[in-house]
């Protein structure tokens, strides 16, 4: 009986430690170090099963690779991508513990909420973001000192119902999340470079993470999608944001708020000050469809969408 105690024993702990040592080999490369350890903890409660959950997805681009990588020698390129790849996937990983997905070329793919589920995913995605902005202005110092060229990075962030899970064929799987939301958020990734900023999130994803202070951009049709959808510009925590920013952002407000209504002469008059004291590509923009559209007046039963459809 005492041998078949220590057998059983033995085979206990040999049977818990094989289980944990799997679960750190299949989320290992996924999520953060002390994420694993916590998994392992209580190994039962996490598999690669598919499931429906709320989650925050994120998206990074590098701008103008392709003059980027014309521009460098394959040695330096690869040092190029790999100190760029390592910073955002430090800033993801370590910081907010987000999930890495996946790398898509330059691109990198992310997101909050699972395996570990976290009720303020949306908070840290784009937390992470403003933080991954903030490393890519150092590293871009940094590539400029060595004759490298500039680093910028455009990242678009969505939260909502989302399937998560292990996917893929037979022959490889990746544990990932696929939706309509997390279309949405590769297409707002897109839209950064028509607005020339460097963040875009989607509407639930401000709901969601209301402690941070947003410049609203525009309401926009994506491909796919008949219904208009808001996206926002985080510009930090809002209890951190300056009298001069707060005045500017509500400054742009009533600008929008003109041009919604088709109040040209208002709208012009609040663009060319915010002009005036801030260089942004937003206010240009918004210039030159104010004068497109007093050429071409949209009418009464315009649904204030003023962008054209995105791809």
């Amino acid at each position: 009986m005492l041998g078949l105690f220590i057998l059983n024993l033995a085979w206990g702990y040999f049977f818990e430690v094989r289980r944990g040592r799997a679960l750190v080999s299949r989320f290992g490369e996924y999520v953060a170090p002390e994420l694993v350890a916590e998994m392992a903890e209580d190994p039962e409660k996490y598999n690669m099963d598919g499931e429906s959950r709320d989650l925050t997805v994120m998206f990074v681009d590098v701008r103008g690779f392709t003059t980027i990588s014309e521009g460098l020698t394959p040695k330096q390129l690869r040092e190029y991508i790999n100190l760029y790849l390592t910073a955002m996937s430090e800033d993801i990983r370590d910081s907010h513990r987000g999930t890495l997905d996946k790398y898509i070329g330059d691109a990198v793919m992310a997101f909050w909420g699972a395996p570990v589920a976290f009720p303020d995913h949306a908070s840290r995605g784009v937390a992470t973001a403003l933080k991954m902005q903030e490393s890519a202005a150092r590293l871009n110092a940094d590539f400029q000192q060595r004759g490298w060229p500039e680093l910028k990075i455009g990242i678009g962030l969505n939260s909502g119902l989302m399937h998560v899970g292990d996917m893929g064929s037979s022959i490889r799987r990746a544990y990932t999340v696929m939706g309509d939301a997390v279309n949405l958020a590769s297409r707002l990734e897109g839209i950064t470079k028509v607005y020339g900023v460097g963040i875009t999130v989607g509407a639930a994803t401000r709901a969601a993470a209301p402690e941070f202070a947003y410049r609203e951009l525009d309401l926009v049709r994506v491909k796919g999608k008949n219904e208009p959808v808001a996206i926002f510009e985080p510009v930090g925590l809002d209890r951190d944001i300056d009298a001069a920013t707060r005045a500017e952002l509500r400054a742009w407000d009533e600008a929008l708020a003109h041009v919604r209504a088709q109040r040209w002469d208002e709208a012009e008059t609040a663009l060319n000050a915010l002009r005036a004291g801030h260089d942004r590509p937003l206010y240009a923009l918004y210039v030159t469809r104010m004068i497109w559209y007093r050429a071409n007046p949209p009418g009464d039963r315009w649904d204030g969408v003023t962008s054209f459809e995105t791809k």
